[in-house]
Formats: C-alpha cells, sequence, structure tokens
C-alpha cells in the first residue's frame, strides 16, 4: 500500500503535547500484538511528559506528511546513562525506515548530551529490531540486565559502536 513513499518523506521531530496519544497508541499497538502492557510500560506512556522528559529523557516522532508513524523514547537512567525504549512504528508503515530514522535520532540525541553508556533491552521474538540495532553499533550482552524493567526482556545490548558496524548519523 505504501510502496511508493520514500524515506526521505519521513520527517523526525521532537515531542510535543499534542503527540501524547501516538506515544501510547503506537506503543501499545505492538505491546499488545507481541506481549503485554506492563504497569511500568503504562506509567511511561500515560505520562511522558513525567516518567520522560522531566527526568532529562527525550521522545522522537516519525511523520510521514500529516501522519504520525512510529515513535521512540531515550530514558535518562543516571548521569551520562541513557535506554532507548518505546520504540514503535506503524505496522502498516514498516520497511519504509522510519525505525532506523528513529533510531538515528536517538543516538544523535545521546551523543549530543554527552552520553557515555546508552542500552536497550528487547525481547529475542523481535528479529529484525534486534538486527536494526546490531547495525546501528549496538551489541548483544551475554545476560539480561540485573535490574531490568520488564519480565519480557530476555535481550540485552549496550551501544559499543565498532569498526564494520554502520554508524548512526549524527546530527
Amino acid at each position: 500500500m505504501h510502496t511508493t513513499l520514500m524515506p526521505s518523506q519521513i520527517e523526525i521531530v521532537p515531542f510535543e503535547p499534542c503527540l501524547r496519544e501516538y506515544f501510547y497508541s503506537l506503543n501499545a499497538a505492538w505491546l499488545q500484538k507481541h506481549f503485554v502492557i506492563e504497569p511500568i510500560d503504562e506509567q511511561v506512556l500515560r505520562d511522558p511528559e513525567h516518567a520522560v522528559l522531566a527526568p532529562g529523557g527525550a521522545i522522537f516522532f516519525a511523520r510521514l506528511g500529516d501522519a504520525v508513524i512510529g515513535t521512540c523514547a531515550l530514558l535518562h537512567e543516571a548521569p551520562g546513562v541513557y535506554e532507548l525504549s518505546k520504540m514503535g512504528v506503524d505496522e502498516s508503515f514498516r520497511g519504509l525506515g522510519a525505525g532506523r530514522l528513529l533510531l538515528e535520532a536517538a543516538i544523535a540525541e545521546f551523543h549530543r548530551r554527552r552520553g557515555h553508556a546508552l542500552f536497550l533491552e528487547s525481547n529475542s521474538s523481535l528479529k529484525p529490531a534486534l538486527q536494526m540495532y546490531e547495525r546501528a553499533g549496538f551489541v548483544l550482552q551475554p545476560t539480561i540486565r540485573a535490574v531490568s524493567h520488564y519480565a519480557r526482556a530476555d535481550v540485552y545490548m549496550v551501544y559499543a559502536p565498532q569498526q564494520g558496524a554502520v554508524p548512526a548519523r549524527r546530527s
């Protein structure tokens, strides 16, 4: 249906209050399809200003014209430590590069803030997402994160770009 669309038509924009509903709906759609919405998800998705932005995080959205087709968050966990989280792309728009562009925006923001540690938690069933993260420089860790936020998380990855990895573009 969207095969004639080009990734160059996708614009990445920061959080605005009028986009709050998309942060919830885009994430809830994939969570309900693959897992369940956990209490931590509900807390973050229902109140992103308090749960993500106030502690020093960022939220990005992918827009295609007037349609908001994807989102992701950069959660500030500790000084210089960030978590890539809450990435979701509308199923009908997958394959256009929105996820990659959101990931690049989050990594660029991590660098802009001079972060020293960036990680993510995921699930081994999400193969395309894991491959995208690896291409961007995330490295699979041998064990899950000791203080994991999510019951569904069985993958822990740390951003450690190496030669051979395709680096994300910096803004």
